[in-house]
């Protein structure tokens, strides 16, 4: 196993700024890995020696940026050179690796200026090498973008405590970012129950939390139908529902069609062996084993995302089960959560749940390959949540949309806004003020520390929509 922790120490880079004709500096440092430390730092190294707009020397003293990280790769197991072979050792094949590698770019005062989620192909004769590769492009093509940002001083004020319940989805990144604005504005504290965004809007609406979260973009309507007109949604991120698969033997992602999706959560495709599978999943090798199916407990923004994917592309789905926080599922076992699904799965072998992309990494599971529009069978990443925003209709006045099955090439078909959900009326000037302190530093500084957790910034036209959609709030 390849554990990439990283904790970075060792290199700097000075980059011209194109813009401003000065020199910035760029401290990369060395990544504290279990395995292949030193040469994942020197393969780096090389990869940044080839951009014309960088040079590497090993003072980290005047660096205006400081490049680090985290995350795992480990090794699922080995593609084997005969076709006759599903598994071999590591001399007799190519090893095939899972994991992810969480990049950030912060300034001097730890700000997060750009972040990338560098995740490995199927197979690698070299993963540090393919890794590096991928992250030194990627901050490339954005390092003329970059801005060195200084935060401005918070005003001074009182403690404001803001209570916060909902959706699992995005409770990475959320955690991430209430820690992150507290330490710019001391004055606000941000506590938030991940219980599931049925639970939490029903809090809000119960004015016991002061906002909520979800991925259903109807879910104030669907529960309080006279109140909908009470509260805004604030799109926060992109992100995406994976498939999730415990198959003992199997080193592959499964590959997956809507068809065999809609089956399998309607109780009617049964076996890992099926016909329609094993169509989808030519040369490899799926056990006769029973499927388990596991699925949300409690009322679920992620299980929206999921049921809607369904809906759209299957009239069998749509007639017997249909969108929803908490759907009548027709099988399947049932867990509390992200984590907990997660987590079930990993304990059940034959078992297939859904989750959101993060936690899929985090919990070392592999995750399937969907069946798109375009014919493609696509893998969750940043880039193909990218082409799924890029390639669906525009977002609302109100903010409300969905992107699943989203067309166009590349595209992956269960992404999904995550949205958070506060009142339009606040009594309380002081929470009221960091409430909207909050969202305009969530739609700048928050943006940029999405990508390491695999979540996709905001489209620029949707923000500059949500900054002026803010001064709603009264």
């Amino acid at each position: 196993m390849l554990a990439l922790a990283c904790c970075l120490l060792g290199w700097r880079a000075s980059a011209w700024d194109d813009t401003h004709g000065v020199a910035r500096r760029i401290y990369v440092e060395a990544f504290a890995t279990k395995a292949g430390a030193e040469k994942l730092r020197e393969d780096l190294t090389a990869e940044l020696r080839k951009l014309n707009s960088v040079s590497l020397v090993s003072d980290e003293s005047n660096a205006d940026l400081i490049l680090g990280g985290g995350g795992e790769v480990w090794v699922r197991g080995y593609r084997s050179f005969s076709p006759r072979s599903h598994m071999k050792l590591p001399s007799n094949g190519t090893p095939i690796y899972g994991g992810y590698l969480s990049v950030e770019l912060k300034n001097k005062n730890g700000v997060t200026v750009w972040s990338y989620l560098a995740t490995p192909g199927t197979a690698s004769e070299d993963i540090s090498k393919d890794l590096s590769r991928r992250i030194a492009k990627h901050l490339g093509d954005t390092l003329n973008q970059v801005e060195t940002l200084t935060p401005a001083s918070p005003p001074a004020r009182p403690t404001i405590a803001l209570n916060g319940a909902g959706a699992t989805f995005p409770y990475p990144v959320y955690q991430k970012w209430f820690i992150n604005f507290q330490a710019e504005d001391p004055g606000t504290l941000i506590a938030y129950e991940a219980i599931g965004s049925e639970a939490g809007i029903q809090k809000l609406l119960a004015g016991a939390v002061d906002f909520g979260a979800s991925e259903d973009p109807e879910a104030v309507r669907e529960l309080a139908p006279a109140d909908e007109s009470k509260y805004l949604l604030f799109p926060s991120v992109v992100g995406a529902v994976v498939p999730i698969v415990n198959l003992p033997g199997v080193l592959q992602d499964i590959a997956f069609t809507p068809e065999a999706l809609a089956g399998i959560f309607l109780g009617k495709i049964t076996k890992w062996n099926d016909p329609i599978l094993k169509r989808a999943n030519r040369g490899l090798h799926l056990p006769d084993l029973d499927i388990v199916v596991v699925h949300r407990a409690d009322g679920s923004g992620t299980s929206y995302a999921w049921t809607d994917y369904l809906s759209k592309t299957s009239v069998e789905w749509k007639t017997a089960v249909g969108s929803g926080l908490a759907p009548k599922w027709p099988t399947g076992r049932a867990a509390a959560g992200n984590d907990g699904v997660a987590k079930l799965v990993k304990e059940l072998g034959g078992s297939i749940g859904y989750v959101e992309f993060i936690y899929a990494l985090q919990n070392h599971l592999s995750s399937g390959r969907i069946r798109n529009r375009s014919g493609e069978f696509v893998e969750a990443s940043l880039e193909s949540i990218a082409a799924a925003v890029g390639h669906s209709n525009q977002i609302r006045d109100d903010f409300k949309a969905s992107i699943v099955d989203a067309p166009g090439d590349g595209a992956y078909p269960i992404a999904s806004f995550t949205w958070i959900v506060v009142p339009t009326h606040i009594a309380d000037e002081a929470k009221r003020t960091a409430i909207t302190a909050f969202l305009r530093w969530m739609l700048g500084p928050g943006q940029r520390q999405s990508a390491a957790l695999g979540y996709l910034a905001l489209p620029r036209e949707i923000v500059a929509k949500e900054e002026d959609a803010i001064a709603r709030i009264h």
